[in-house]
């Protein structure tokens, strides 16, 4: 237990938004920031949820960065680990999952007792907090549209990290009480077939599909927009 614990935090993400703010991944979190701002002129999206098809896609590390750049923006950002199977956000910014998101909803704590701030200015963070039983059961729950109403009112954004939405229900869940839901898809790795049934899963849930994520592209050397941040921070 002790080595997985330590492989896991050796290998926690960058939020490359915060480390190497002026890099071409960066300022593609912002034109996705950008992107998500214009999505619903109607509808001021407040709460998204992050999700993909399967493990390993990079939903944890866009949520996390997307979760930055709003932030950066100068809005009072809320990122909450919403995935209560394989939490990995306490990893990413090096704090403890003692006291999260399945606390609050069990009433074992209060949301004063599992929001931390994090080292980025306006960006606080609600953990998974201990891993439950009934992860579904626990987002389906009146407590949690309770809970994210009262996130609401406290933030200008909140982003849930949430599990994929093809291996258990919890993503469709979370996405059917929040305002949105952005899909992330790995280049050369998520296959077309899986990414459609996807999409289809979160527009069952009837949330708003605010658009999808290529994650790992490579971008050819070429490229305009390669040339023009070349010379960027890597």
């Amino acid at each position: 237990m002790a080595k997985k614990k330590q492989s896991l935090q050796a290998t926690a993400r960058k939020v490359v938004t915060h480390t190497t703010p002026r890099s071409f991944v960066s300022e593609q979190f912002r034109t996705l920031r950008t992107n998500v701002n214009f999505a619903s002129p109607d509808l001021e999206l407040r709460s998204i949820v992050v999700t993909s098809a399967a493990p390993g896609e990079g939903k944890s590390t866009t949520s996390a960065n997307l979760a930055t750049v709003f932030a950066q923006e100068g809005k009072n950002v809320l990122l909450v680990d919403g995935d209560m199977r394989k939490p990995t956000t306490h990893y990413t910014f090096h704090m403890p999952n003692t006291i999260g998101l399945s606390n609050v909803l069990t009433r074992q704590a209060t949301v004063e007792d599992a929001i931390r701030p994090t080292t980025i200015e306006r960006l606080d963070l609600m953990t998974c907090g201990p891993i439950p039983p009934n992860p579904a059961e626990l987002l389906a729950s009146n407590a949690m549209g309770m809970l994210i109403s009262d996130l609401k009112k406290r933030y200008d954004v909140v982003i849930f990290d949430a599990p994929p939405v093809l291996s258990v229900t919890d993503g469709q869940v979370l996405a059917n009480k929040c305002d949105g839901a952005i899909l992330v898809v790995n280049s050369g790795s998520t296959e077309k077939e899986m990414a459609a049934k996807a999409k289809e899963a979160i527009e069952a849930s009837n949330s708003k599909l605010i658009g999808a994520v290529l994650n790992n592209f490579e971008l050819a050397k070429d490229s305009y927009y390669y040339q023009y941040y070349g010379n960027a921070e890597e």
